[in-house]
């Protein structure tokens, strides 16, 4: 690259993109180089309107002055601090932020470094208290299929998704997964909550009879199943699994790394579906994807059966290098700050009127099978190319980048999650742009 230049790397052979088809991109690379507030600025200086939070976890929107100050200071201050045997009091503050946030009956906090370290955090958890209590038979772990839980052993294990599993041997044993909620023929266009599934539910039952409740450890699910394409739940669906879990002694998690900090309307799922889980995990939207970090939110109940013994002794070999880091904190605690000072986290109800009507102007469009929405998440699915899954969507991805907005596909479906400081106008190019895109692919 040339002197001075940040915008044009030299080879872009070395790096090992993640979950992206490499030998396309680096043909024509689509390079970010700068971002403020709603927007990127690509390398050829053109504004790219961001439609997905980054990956669905910038939701105060790009580089905000207190979360920006926040990270400067406390580089300068204390840069890192062992969670080992050994504190610093940002940890401590955020977790005390956390609980209060958080729905009433969780009051604890374990700090991790992304959503896939969270999941693995609240497996091992679930599975390490049922032993605690004398359940050590209770091994067995349920997800659901078409589920997303990171990319870690135990969250591909519990995960639902065919391409993150299928090369990887036969991970954990003794996982089950109960059936997706997503009924394409009976909620097609469905407005918020769909009106049919609730029974799928009841499947979990069957699950626990073929074997047994007393080898269950826990149940894990997304309140709104986010990567896979934006699948709501019906009414009542998630009330019925809280009520199974408690008939059978079983835990629930709820996996929030994207319902978590506002994209629902509401701080958490939790508090948008009325349902308490007793597990819950975040990250993401934690720090603004800033820095990473995750934290997994459990009941007292959890907490104290570890809470036993000599109190020298280590309750829970479990942890990581960087749990609580200084920098992480406080980034954490100026994000959480910036949603409280612009009312971020309930902002999804002022406008989801607005977004879900914009979203539906799209029914009748270019190959469009199903629109989706709820809070500030929506999924746009198009009818596959006849062998060639993937493609249109695909197709659909790169013009909108050209054209001046960012959107996210996975499969054939377009996924949406602006950064909730998202305006109407922001939400009129998102879907103009994406009615033009569809009206010129194939």
């Amino acid at each position: 690259m040339t002197e001075g230049s940040a915008t044009i790397p030299n080879n872009l052979d070395a790096f090992w993109m993640p979950f992206t088809a490499n030998r396309q991109f680096k043909k024509a690379p689509r390079m970010f180089v700068a971002a403020k507030d709603m927007h990127y600025t690509a390398a050829d200086g053109r504004q790219v309107l961001d439609g997905t939070a980054g990956l669905w976890c910038v939701n105060a929107g790009h580089c905000r002055p207190l979360i920006t100050e926040a990270i400067q200071r406390q580089a300068a201050e204390l840069d890192y601090a062992p969670a080992f045997q050994m504190g610093h009091p940002k940890a401590f503050e955020l977790a005390n932020r956390l609980v209060d946030l958080a729905p009433d009956g969780l009051d604890h906090v374990l700090y991790t470094n992304s959503g896939s370290e969270s999941v693995e955090t609240a497996l091992k958890v679930a599975l390490a208290y049922q032993k605690a209590i004398g359940q050590g038979s209770r091994t067995r772990l349920i997800g659901r299929e078409r589920g997303y839980h990171g990319v870690n052993f135990g969250g591909i294990s519990v995960g639902g998704i065919v391409a993150n599993r299928k090369m990887f041997g036969t991970l954990l044993a003794g996982v089950d997964h109960l059936p997706h909620t997503h009924l394409l023929s009976k909620n097609a266009f469905s407005r918020g909550e769909p009106r049919h599934g609730v029974e799928l539910a009841d499947e979990f039952e069957r699950i626990i009879t073929l074997h047994d409740a007393s080898t269950i450890a826990a149940l894990i699910v997304e309140p709104v199943a986010g990567s896979t394409g934006v699948l709501i739940p019906p009414p009542g669906y998630l009330k019925r699994l809280r009520e199974i879990c408690d008939k059978y002694g079983i835990l629930l998690i709820f996996d929030e790394v994207i319902t978590g900090y506002g994209r629902l309307g509401t701080p958490f799922g939790a508090d948008y579906f009325g349902v308490v889980p007793d597990i819950m995990i975040t990250a993401k939207g934690l720090t603004n994807g800033v820095i990473p970090m995750g934290a997994v939110l459990t009941s007292s109940k959890i907490h104290d059966a570890f809470m036993t013994g000599p109190e020298h002794l280590i309750e829970f070999f479990h942890g990581y290098t960087y749990s609580g880091n200084p920098i992480a904190s406080a980034a954490a605690l100026a994000t959480l700050e910036t949603y409280k000072q612009e009312g971020l986290l309930t902002r999804g109800q002022e406008l989801g009127g607005y977004w879900e009507n914009a979203l539906h102007s799209l029914k009748g469009a270019p190959h469009v099978i199903d629109i989706r929405n709820i809070g500030l998440v929506g999924a746009i699915e198009l009818e596959p190319i006849a062998g060639e899954s993937t493609k249109r969507a695909f197709a659909a991805f790169v013009k909108a980048f050209e054209k001046g907005v960012l959107i996210r596909t996975t499969g054939d479906i377009i996924a949406l999650s602006p950064p909730l400081i998202v305006e109407k106008s922001h939400i009129d190019q998102i879907v103009d742009t994406i009615r033009t895109v569809l009206g010129e692919i194939d």
